[in-house]
């Protein structure tokens, strides 16, 4: 075995780590007797608390596999933050499982292979390592969508998620076919040093259509229209996981491309993003206003807040793209409780998602509700909370970038996304009383507490978090 390949091995082992761990609960799954959903599914969470624990004591950075791989902090930041996502979506998917009677082993082996994909897209430093990551995440998760195979919603939403999802690879193949062909490689440095050589017609293209082919992952305007019908359709713990996981390793992704490969045409992806940033924050914060479905809400929400973090990258500044880290991180917090909470609205053993069902639920569950109302005052990005924090950062950004106009739009949708979530808080608190919901399980119990802990005291915490989001983001300059 050479050197550089020991090398390459010990820069990615969290990455091994999670392919044996998959082919080995692949092997236990399907030699096992009975159901063994339940054990694969803890092991699972067991095998990526290793590799995120190796992470945490990893100062290896370098590139890896000829020039493919690319592991540094920014790396590890997100892809710890993709692991806590993954991980904690399989925990809070064991229960409502069995319920539904969807519970197989083949699902927590699925989302490990597609976090296995999004950890390559993070470190991915060429065309081929992009998209082979790209596809390893995006196969595993056309199936997840429609795991609830008995389910026609469910089986409805995998279609169309795969249908779309098929139509964005193909565009961003387009535009590496283009990249390859007017710059001669697909390796982020070399394409760098022809986009720094002058404005390309084709390179520009090519940056384009990748850029379509990744913002599609994460529901940014005009390439959102998948969202709602998959968010309403696939099993809630999916859709959790589909809200957190793959925007964070996609964000990752733009952050990589942007800044790597075509950091010299700045001057022309910012235009672009700028437009998506602005188009997914005024859609996410209108459209959202008429949803009765609290899931569809939250895929409206997601697309705003993806719009938010696309001011950081605007930016085009380490300031932004600590901002964009810092966003991600606050963001996944608050997802995860939200959804957290909608798993827990269970009434007479049936699930209900609609949000008049919330109506007084204050005085039957009142912790809940509190905790609830929290995470939404996050969302809306009030003060003190952790949502407000996440969005300073990016809008301060764009301002001492120049980018005024951007930051005033950013803030003015903010207004208007606030109203529909004071709204559920007023249906919580003020609306006559309906019932209340089944106690709230352990395990969800945990993550909707640990989350509104995080969102609430942030501002205790927060100093610590933005010195590892700025070692992430010195990774880029």
């Amino acid at each position: 075995m050479t050197p550089d390949l020991l090398s390459s091995l010990s820069l990615s082992v969290p990455e091994l780590i999670l392919a044996v761990g998959a082919m080995a609960l692949l092997m236990i799954g399907a030699f096992s007797r009975g159901n063994s959903s339940t054990l694969v599914t803890t092991l699972a969470v067991v095998v990526m608390a290793v590799a995120g624990a190796w992470m945490l004591f990893q100062t290896g950075e370098g590139v890896a596999y000829g020039g493919a791989f690319k592991q540094d902090a920014f790396a590890l930041f997100m892809k710890l933050l993709t692991l806590t996502g993954s991980a904690v979506a399989l925990i809070m998917s064991v229960r409502y499982a069995k319920t539904q009677r969807y519970d197989s082993f083949e699902y927590p082996v699925l989302v490990m292979l597609s976090t296995l994909g999004m950890m390559l897209m993070i470190s991915a430093n060429n065309m081929i390592a992009l998209y082979l990551g790209f596809e390893l995440q995006s196969l595993a998760l056309y199936v997840v969508a429609a795991i609830h195979r008995e389910n026609l919603r469910s089986a409805e939403a995998g279609l169309k998620y795969f249908v779309l999802g098929a139509l964005g690879t193909g565009m961003m193949l387009y535009g590496i076919s283009l990249t390859y062909g007017y710059t001669g490689s697909v390796s982020f440095d070399v394409v760098s040093a022809v986009a720094g050589q002058g404005r390309q017609l084709g390179v520009l293209f090519g940056l384009v259509f990748i850029l379509a082919g990744l913002t599609f992952k994460i529901s940014a305007v005009p390439f959102h229209m998948w969202t709602p019908d998959v968010y309403e359709g696939a099993p809630t713990p999916v859709t959790a996981f589909f809200a957190v996981a793959p925007k964070v390793a996609t964000m990752a992704l733009i952050l990589r491309v942007t800044m790597d490969a075509f950091h010299p045409a700045a001057g022309d992806w910012q235009q672009v993003v700028v437009f998506i940033s602005i188009a997914s924050m005024a859609l996410g914060s209108f459209a959202a206003i008429g949803q009765r479905n609290f899931k569809r809400l939250m895929a409206y929400s997601s697309i705003g807040h993806m719009g938010f973090a696309l001011v950081g990258l605007a930016a085009n500044s380490q300031a932004g793209v600590r901002g964009v880290v810092i966003y991600m991180l606050i963001y996944v917090a608050m997802t995860l409780g939200t959804f957290a909470f909608i798993l827990a609205m269970r009434r007479n053993d049936q699930q209900v998602e609609d949000i008049g069902n919330l109506a007084g639920i204050s005085h039957t569950n009142p912790v809940m509700a509190t905790i609830l109302t929290i995470l939404l005052f996050s969302l809306a990005g009030i003060p003190p909370l952790a949502g407000f924090w996440a969005k300073w950062y990016v809008f301060l950004a764009a301002i001492n970038a120049g980018l005024y106009p951007l930051a005033v739009i950013g803030v003015l949708t903010s207004v208007v996304a606030a109203f529909y979530y004071l709204r559920i808080i007023k249906i919580m608190w003020f609306d006559e009383q309906v019932g209340g919901f089944q106690p709230m399980a352990g395990e969800l119990r945990v993550v909707l507490g640990l989350s509104g802990a995080f969102v609430l005291f942030y501002v205790l915490i927060g100093g610590p978090i933005g010195t590892m989001a700025q070692a992430a983001a010195k990774s880029f300059f």
